[in-house]
């Protein structure tokens, strides 16, 4: 059963130029960072390094888009970055990528390499369909903050990922929570690629080609397809 995925109007309205395309992948064996895993993120490091060609991560321009839209709605892009500009920044530093494990190692080298938000989710773990709105404020947010297990309220207005049990994935695509994240015994995920003008759709298509290329290298047999949201 494919993965409902849903844009409210109101982020429609927000984000006009926003576009996203998803990988969804049944069949998967996961399992823990591989020498071969973590070549792609070394090699994505590269690619970024040679796209970026000395400039920091948030002067480019797709970054610069994803920062106006945080603004818009309340959140500070240099303290709450979009995903991309995350883990872009600590591609470019001697820290390096760090390793998950081998589905989420993937489809971070395809988020840096392509400077790309790029989340993956346990379809098993997903209560009902997934939406992008803009939150109330009374949504339940679980998360681990300081070891314990806890649960946050995102600001009114925020944009946020949600399911029929509570948020996702804050700040649109600022932080995960843990409750859906893709695990070592995850077997079905959909993984989902988010553009914003300028970046054309066919760049997000390219990217999310090569992430099902990977998933079936990495997990031969699996079931994937790729769904276009705009």
């Amino acid at each position: 059963m494919t993965l409902s995925l849903i844009v409210s109007d109101d982020v429609r309205a927000l984000a006009p130029g926003f576009t996203w395309v998803a990988v969804e992948a049944h069949g998967l064996v996961n399992g823990p960072s591989t020498e071969a895993s973590a070549a792609v993120l070394d090699d994505a490091a590269r690619r970024l390094a040679a796209r970026l060609d000395g400039r920091a991560p948030h002067e480019d321009p797709y970054m610069t888009a994803w920062r106006e839209v945080y603004t818009a709605f309340g959140s500070k892009p240099s303290r709450t970055r979009n995903s991309a500009e995350a883990l872009a920044r600590r591609a470019l530093t001697d820290v390096g990528l760090p390793r998950v494990n081998l589905f989420v190692d993937l489809y971070n080298a395809v988020s840096v390499a392509h400077l790309i938000p790029v989340g993956g989710e346990d379809i098993d773990r997903i209560q009902g369909g997934m939406s992008l709105v803009r939150a109330t404020g009374d949504e339940d947010f679980p998360t681990v903050a300081g070891g314990e297990e806890s649960v946050e309220h995102p600001d009114a207005g925020e944009v946020v990922w949600r399911d029929e049990a509570g948020v996702t994935c804050r700040r649109w695509n600022w932080r995960q929570g843990p409750r859906t994240r893709l695990t070592e015994t995850t077997t079905s995920g959909i993984f989902l690629l988010e553009g914003m003008a300028p970046m054309p759709l066919s760049e997000v298509e390219a990217a999310a080609t090569e992430l099902a290329e990977l998933l079936e290298k990495f997990s031969p047999g699996a079931r994937i397809t790729i769904r276009h949201g705009g």
